[in-house]
């Protein structure tokens, strides 16, 4: 039998594709009050520079009073707001390694979707501050949480680098934890609960399960 310890992953939230703050910023608030929320990726439906930058301010301010990173989602199109803590990005290669040099050490560089082994791997090996498993792609196909625990159970038993489970539902956050991921996110089961989110961020903490010792 695997020895428990009393430590937790954290949460991590991805927000909807947000094109301004006000509507969202009060359910931010009350996601990130309702439990232990570590990082927040800001996704962007729209690429207007000041729309961007405007957003970022406003809800890196909200984030960061509450203990938690504000990261945004990379795209190459888009400078980094100031107020941000860092970037993600889904995908290795030439945005990948630029994003490192320019990026760090000031901030944070986490990656995701890799979708292999040798992918995840390669970005292990260069620098980034952690990886990502499951979340969804870009039309919006989420892998078999089946799939995500077996690749983040194989992740968190060799690797030093932090790794991140994408939780598609409420109920994947116990077995998903359970793997000794550091990081739980979690997108639409938070902000589509028709609870609201600051029910829905309570109950995914009631759900964590004690990181395994390494």
């Amino acid at each position: 039998m695997t020895a428990m310890s009393d430590e937790t992953a954290r949460l991590y939230l991805l927000t909807p594709p947000l094109a301004e703050a006000a509507a969202f910023a009060p359910l931010l608030a009350a996601a990130l009050d309702a439990g232990d929320v570590a990082c927040v990726l800001l996704q962007f439906a729209t690429q207007e520079a000041a729309a961007v930058r405007k957003t970022a301010q406003i809800l890196a301010e909200i984030a960061q009073a509450r203990g938690a990173a504000l990261l945004i989602g990379a795209d190459p199109s888009v400078s980094i707001p100031t107020q941000a803590d860092g970037v993600h990005v889904r995908g290795g290669g030439t945005l990948l390694n630029g994003l490192l040099k320019t990026v760090k050490p000031d901030r944070i560089v986490g990656v995701g979707g890799l979708k292999t082994r040798d992918e995840a791997m390669d970005a292990g090996e260069s620098d980034v501050d952690y990886l990502m498993f499951g979340e969804p792609t870009g039309d919006g196909f989420v892998p078999p949480v089946s799939q995500t625990i077996e690749r983040v159970a194989w992740w968190a038993e060799i690797f030093n680098v932090p790794c991140v489970a994408y939780a598609h539902r409420l109920p994947d956050v116990a077995a998903l934890s359970a793997t000794g991921a550091d990081f739980i996110a979690l997108g639409d089961a938070i902000w589509n609960d028709p609870r609201g989110p600051a029910a829905a961020v309570h109950e995914a903490q009631m759900l964590l399960q004690p990181l395994p010792l390494r």
